[in-house]
């Protein structure tokens, strides 16, 4: 199996064939899941730490049940009350962590780049959570794994990206590992919620959602990041539904068995109608909450062979 990464911080590093080798192996881990197996010994022994300094539910929930089912010892950090809010700089967290000797360490943080600078003080395998707006790897890669469950294959498929794309951190790693794997990515939203540099992406860019949607396979909504919004973006979030809320008559225009994403969570009459959230021949969206404990069961699994081996030949070369 080829995937050659001592961390998971982003997408951007990863190779096409590290990509096809992680969702192949978090695809055996979503049947095996569905049929009730446990693999408490592939984790067996090792601690893996979550640190979540923004609130998180599903990626949280998520990073937790798959290390406990890969059989970890798992710790959740209260980062509310940690030394950081008595004002321990994230230099001295990460080493105080270190030196405790955990084998896996997941992290969520507000600021682009923090999570990088963790995992150069560390000696253990760091993946990322979310950074600012940086990149969400495992959001992606559960998105990728979803679409190829659903479509049958990750290539040459017609993707539209809706929505906040300017705040959105998911839409920044899919648009890397979409791209990576031959799609055809489109960005549909308010010229407002569209990164500056959009055109340099690699992707067409529409502000007209209809024409957007125009044929496509996939359809992934975004969620309006109002936290990190600090002037007005869109003039309503009434307006904001009549123009870029999917609905079943915006939806009308994609392939008639194009399939409904959202990474959560949701605003219900805000980034989609309800109906089209809930309709289970379009809709994928619970699938992306199930492929998320796989692909961090198969993030985890990965990076705890590299980091085994690479122990192995630290001891080996202190014998030598």
């Amino acid at each position: 199996m080829t995937f050659r990464a001592s961390h998971l911080l982003g997408i951007e590093h990863l190779h096409s064939t590290e990509i096809t080798t992680l969702l192949d192996l978090a695809d055996q881990y979503a049947e095996d899941n569905r049929k009730g197996r446990a693999h408490r010994d592939v984790l067996e022994g090792l601690t893996q730490i979550n640190m979540f300094f923004e609130n998180s539910t599903r990626t949280q929930a998520s990073f937790e049940i798959a290390g406990k089912r890969l059989g970890a010892d798992v710790m959740n950090m209260a980062m509310q009350a940690s030394s950081i809010k008595k004002g321990e700089t994230l230099i001295d967290t990460a080493l105080t962590l270190n030196a405790m000797r955990p084998d896996l360490l997941v992290v969520r943080h507000p600021h682009s780049g923090a999570v990088d600078l963790l995992a150069q003080k560390v000696n253990c395998a760091v993946l990322n959570a979310g950074d600012g707006r940086h990149e969400h790897p495992t959001q992606a890669l559960l998105d990728a794994l979803t679409i190829r469950r659903a479509k049958g294959r990750l290539h040459r498929l017609s993707i539209a990206i809706c929505g906040d794309v300017a705040h959105s951190r998911v839409a920044r790693s899919n648009i890397m590992l979409l791209g990576k794997m031959e799609n055809r990515v489109r960005l549909v939203g308010p010229p407002t919620l569209l990164p500056a540099g959009v055109e340099e992406f690699g992707v067409e860019v529409f502000s007209d959602m209809r024409e957007g949607l125009k044929d496509v396979d996939v359809v992934m909504m975004l969620r309006l990041q109002k936290e990190r919004m600090d002037g007005g973006f869109i003039p309503s979030e009434r307006e904001y539904f009549h123009r870029y809320g999917l609905d079943a008559e915006k939806l009308s225009h994609a392939k008639p068995d194009a399939i409904v994403m959202h990474p959560g969570p949701m605003n219900r009459g805000v980034e989609i109608d309800g109906s089209i959230a809930d309709d289970i021949n379009r809709s994928v969206i619970q699938e992306q909450v199930e492929m998320g404990v796989a692909v961090r069961m198969a993030a985890m699994d990965l990076l705890a062979r590299n980091l085994g081996a690479s122990r192995r030949a630290k001891t080996l070369g202190v014998m030598v």
